[in-house]
C-alpha cells in the first residue's frame, strides 16, 4: 500500500472522533498523516519541519486535541500578534465543542481568571515572556499550569530581535512546568539540532521536503542595477517586479508583491494601477456594481480606488474590516496584484501564483536600515503556490547584481538556524534569577545547558567560540558588580530590587543601570527624563535619515548626537502636539517604545528616588504618549479624558480632577462637553485622590531655635498612593508615602529652625501621586528668621 493509499483512508473522525468538527478537513494529507503517530501515540517532544502551505498547523491542532483528551492545557505560541487573532477566530471550532480559547497578548487587557480556566491559550514569544517572569503572581500563575506547548514557527529562533526571546521562554518553561514541547518550522538545514534542543527522540522528530508541498515551486533570482537616488530604485524595482508578474496575471493568475512599509504597499499599489492600463493588462472590474459598492465601504481611501482596478494592498495599519475584504477578494481572484509588508508571510494564509520580493532591505525605525532575514525571504517565497488552483508556483527575489550569488545560494540550500542569545545573555541570565529559576553557579549552568544556544555552542564551536562554563561565570559575576544581583557566602545568587525592575520592564541592562543613575541626581527635571530615555540602549541604532535633519535641528539644539537626538526631538515635539511631517513615520513605533521605557523609569525612580520623581516620570510619559501640555496632562488621569478633551478642558481653566469636581456638571457643559459626558467626567474625577495640605508653621523663628510642627495630608477623593516631600530652600528635609483612603489622613512632623546666616527660610510641602499623571498639590510658606 502506497503511503498516498493510506493516508486516502485515514480520516479525522476515524482518529479522533471527539475532535472531527475541530478540523476544517475531512482527511489528513500525506505529511499530517507521517506525523500522527508521533504526536498522538507518544507524550514525548515533537518537532515537524515542512515546507510552508503544507498543513503544519493542523498538526498543531493534533497536540491541542490530544492535549485536551487528556484533561490538560495547552498553550500555542505563534510568531506575530495577528496571527493570535486569526488562531482565536479560527478555533472557534474548539469553543464549539466545549473547550475554552483565551488569547494572551499586549494589546488586551488580561482576565486572569479567564486565562487560568482557558483549555488553550494563544499568546507570543514576547507574552509568554512576560507571562514565564512573573509566573509566580496571581496574574500570571496560570502559564505553569500547562501540559502541551506548540511553537508555531519555531525557526523564528534565527531571528535577530526575537530569536533570543523565543528560546529563552521555551527554556524557561521546561524548567518551571516540564510541558510536552511540539515544534513547527519551515523548511531549515538544522533539523537535529533543533530536536536535540528539544529533547525530540529521531521518531518523533520529522523533516519533510519540498515534496510535501501542495504546489510545486519554482524560486529565481531577478536582478537590477542601483542607481544614486534611493527613491528611483524603488521604482526601478516595481517595474522589474511587474514584468515577472505580468506574464502570470495575464494568464488569470495573480501576483503577491511583498515591500519594505506601509507606505511603500500603498505607493506601489497606486504606481502599479497605471502601469497595468498602460500595458492594457486586462484586470479589474469597474463595471461591477456590486464590487463599486462594497469598495465604497473600504475605511482606507486609497483602497476604496485602488480594488475596482484589481490592485490592493495589506498591512497592519489597516482596519481589521478592511484586511478581511482584501483577503477575500484576493482569494476569489477579484484582486490581481497585492501588495503587502511581510505581516501575510508569517500570518495570513494567502498564497498566489507568483510572489516577488521587491525589497530586500526595509527601514526599521529602532535598528535603521536592515536586510529581511533569510528566514522571511524563504517564508515569503513559499507563499507561491495556490494549492488546487495552480500546478506549480513561482517566486522571485529582486535585488542588486551584487546581492545575487548570496540570494541564490540561499534558494539553493536553505538557512541554517542559529542561536541569538549570546548577545542578550546578561538580560535573559538576569530575568531567571529574578525568576527564581536560578539561585547558584551550577543553576546558572544547568539553564544555559537547556538552551539552544549550548546545542550550536557544541555543533559548531568555531562560530561560538565559547567556553559555557565561564562564559556563565562572567555573566553571573557581572550581574553581581553592576548591582543586578548579590551573592552571598554561601555562593548563592539573589535578584536586587534593580535586577527585578529590569526583569519586569524588559530593560536592557545598560538602560537600567542609566535609569538608577537618574535616581541619584539631587534635582530631576523633565528634559533630564527625556535625554534619558533618548540615550537608551533600545534605541542605540535608531538612525537619522537625510530627510529628517532639518526637522531633528529646528526642534533640538542641544548637544546630544546620533539617533538619541532623533529620539530627543519626536519626543519633544510629541508632547508639544506638533510632531514634524518629516518624522511622521517613525514617531508612533519611536513614542510607544519610549512611553514603555517611561514606565519604567518611573518604577526605578519609585524603587530609589521617591515618589516626587516617579510622579514627574509618570506626568512625563502621559504627554509623550497623549501630546498634551504640562497643564492638560492631569486630566488624562479621568477616565473619559483623553488628549483632545483634556486640551479643551485645559483651555477653560481646569487642570486637575478636582478642578472637574469642583466645576461640577454645569462647568464643564460651559466648557463644551455634552450633559451625558459632564456627568460621566465628574464621576470619575470624584474616584481620583484630593490631597489637602494642612500645617501651621510659626511666621517667625528665633536664630539657633527649633520649633517642630505637624504636616497634616488628607485625602478628600479617591483612594491613593501619596507621597509627601518637604524641602526647604530647595533642599530635602523629608519624603514619605503612604496609600490614603478617602476621608484618611498622614501627618510628618517638620522642624522649623532658626538657621545662621540667613533672614528667611521658604518651606515647600508638596503631595504627589507616584502612579498619577497629577501635578502636585504645593503648600509653600516663607519663615522669618530673626
Amino acid at each position: 500500500m502506497s503511503e498516498g493509499e493510506a493516508t486516502d483512508r485515514v480520516r479525522v473522525a476515524d482518529v479522533l472522533p471527539e475532535f472531527a468538527d475541530a478540523f476544517p478537513f475531512e482527511k489528513f494529507n500525506t505529511m499530517q498523516h507521517a506525523a500522527l503517530p508521533g504526536v498522538l501515540d507518544t507524550d514525548g517532544n515533537v518537532v515537524v519541519c515542512a515546507p510552508t502551505a503544507s498543513g503544519k498547523t493542523a498538526v498543531a491542532e493534533l497536540a491541542i486535541c490530544d492535549t485536551l483528551r487528556r484533561g490538560g492545557t495547552a498553550l500555542f505560541v505563534a510568531p506575530l500578534r495577528a496571527l493570535t487573532n486569526e488562531r482565536e477566530r479560527e478555533w472557534d471550532r474548539f469553543e464549539e465543542l466545549g473547550y475554552s480559547v483565551y488569547v494572551v497578548s499586549g494589546e488586551r487587557d488580561l482576565n486572569p481568571r479567564r486565562a487560568e480556566r482557558a483549555d488553550v491559550l494563544v499568546t507570543t514569544p514576547e507574552k509568554a515572556d512576560s507571562a514565564t517572569r512573573n509566573h509566580d503572581s496571581a496574574r500570571y500563575s496560570f502559564v505553569t499550569d500547562v501540559d502541551c506547548v506548540v511553537v508555531d514557527e519555531v525557526h523564528l529562533l534565527d531571528s535577530d530581535r526575537r530569536g533570543c526571546v523565543l528560546e529563552a521562554v521555551v527554556s524557561r518553561l521546561r524548567r518551571l512546568c516540564a510541558p510536552r514541547i511540539v515544534a513547527l518550522s519551515a523548511t531549515m538545514q538544522n533539523v537535529s539540532d533543533v530536536a536535540e534542543w528539544l529533547d525530540a527522540p529521531p521518531e518523533t522528530t520529522y523533516d519533510f521536503g519540498e515534496e510535501h508541498r501542495p504546489v510545486d515551486l519554482t524560486a529565481s533570482v531577478a536582478t537590477y542595477r542601483h542607481g544614486e537616488n534611493t527613491f528611483a530604485d524603488k521604482y526601478r524595482r516595481l517595474y522589474r517586479a511587474l514584468d515577472i508578474a505580468e506574464e502570470h496575471v495575464r494568464a488569470d493568475g495573480q501576483a503577491l508583491v511583498f515591500v519594505a512599509s506601509r507606505q511603500d504597499a500603498v505607493r506601489a499599489a497606486g504606481k502599479t494601477r497605471d502601469v497595468l492600463a498602460e500595458r492594457d493588462v486586462p484586470v479589474g472590474a469597474r463595471g461591477d456594481y456590486d464590487l463599486h459598492t462594497a469598495a465604497g465601504d473600504l475605511d482606507d481611501e486609497d483602497l476604496r480606488h485602488a480594488v475596482v482596478d484589481g490592485v490592493a494592498f495589506h498591512h497592519a495599519g489597516l482596519s481589521k474590516a478592511d484586511r478581511d475584504r482584501v483577503e477575500a477578494w484576493f482569494r476569489d481572484g477579484t484582486i490581481a496584484v497585492l501588495f503587502s509588508t511581510s505581516t501575510l508571510a508569517w500570518g495570513v494564509n494567502l498564497p498566489a501564483r507568483c510572489v516577488v520580493i521587491r525589497d530586500t532591505k526595509r527601514h526599521d525605525p529602532l535598528e535603521g536600515e536592515v536586510a529581511v532575514s533569510p528566514i522571511d525571504v524563504l517564508q515569503m517565497l513559499g507563499r507561491a503556490g495556490r494549492p488546487g488552483y495552480d500546478d506549480e508556483g513561482y517566486g522571485w527575489v529582486v535585488c542588486d547584481e551584487s546581492d545575487a550569488d548570496r540570494y541564490r545560494r540561499l534558494l539553493d540550500e536553505g538557512v541554517q538556524i542559529e542561536s541569538r542569545l549570546a548577545a542578550a545573555l546578561d538580560a535573559h541570565l538576569n530575568a531567571e534569577i529574578a525568576t527564581g529559576t536560578v539561585d547558584d553557579l551550577d543553576d546558572a549552568l544547568s539553564w544555559l545547558d537547556t538552551t539552544f544556544y549550548a546545542v550550536r555552542a557544541r555543533a559548531d564551536p568555531e562560530r561560538y567560540d565559547d567556553d559555557l562554563r565561564a562564559r556563565a561565570r562572567e555573566t553571573l559575576e557581572s550581574l553581581v558588580d553592576r548591582g543586578f544581583a548579590d551573592l552571598d557566602d554561601d555562593l548563592r545568587v539573589a535578584s536586587t530590587r534593580l535586577g527585578r525592575l529590569a526583569s519586569k520592564y524588559y530593560l536592557r541592562l545598560d538602560t537600567a543601570a542609566a535609569f538608577r543613575a537618574v535616581a541619584d541626581r539631587d534635582r530631576i527635571a523633565t528634559d533630564d527624563l527625556l535625554k534619558t530615555v533618548a540615550r537608551a540602549e533600545e534605541f542605540a541604532s535608531v538612525s537619522v535619515r537625510s530627510s529628517e535633519t532639518d526637522a531633528v535641528d529646528r526642534v533640538v539644539d542641544d548637544d546630544i548626537s546620533g539617533g538619541a537626538r532623533k529620539v530627543l526631538a519626536i519626543l519633544r515635539s510629541g508632547m508639544a502636539g506638533s510632531t514634524p511631517d518629516a518624522l511622521r513615520s517613525d514617531a508612533w513605533i519611536i513614542r510607544q517604545n519610549a512611553t514603555r521605557l517611561l514606565s519604567a523609569l518611573r518604577a526605578v525612580l519609585a524603587a530609589f528616588a521617591g515618589p516626587a520623581a516617579a510622579n514627574l516620570a509618570r506626568r512625563v510619559e502621559a504627554r509623550v504618549e497623549g501630546g498634551v501640555s504640562a497643564d492638560a496632562v492631569g486630566l488624562t488621569a479621568v477616565d473619559g479624558v483623553g488628549a483632545t478633551r483634556a486640551r479643551t478642558l485645559a483651555a477653560a481653566g481646569h487642570r486637575t480632577p478636582a478642578d472637574l469636581v469642583r466645576a461640577g456638571t454645569d462647568g464643564l457643559e460651559r466648557a463644551g462637553l455634552s450633559t451625558g459626558v459632564a456627568e460621566r467626567v465628574v464621576d470619575a474625577a470624584a474616584d481620583l485622590p484630593d490631597p489637602r495640605v494642612d500645617w501651621s508653621p510659626p511666621d517667625a523663628v528665633a536664630r539657633g531655635a527649633n520649633d517642630l510642627c505637624e504636616v497634616a495630608v488628607r485625602n478628600e477623593g479617591g483612594g491613593s498612593r501619596l507621597g509627601v516631600r518637604v524641602t526647604v530652600e530647595g533642599r530635602e528635609m523629608l519624603t514619605d508615602d503612604n496609600y490614603l483612603r478617602r476621608g484618611e489622613s498622614m501627618t510628618v512632623p517638620v522642624g522649623v529652625f532658626g538657621a545662621p546666616g540667613v533672614d528667611e527660610l521658604t518651606y515647600r510641602v508638596a503631595v504627589h501621586a507616584p502612579d498619577l499623571p497629577l501635578p502636585p498639590v504645593v503648600d509653600e510658606r516663607t519663615v522669618r528668621v530673626e
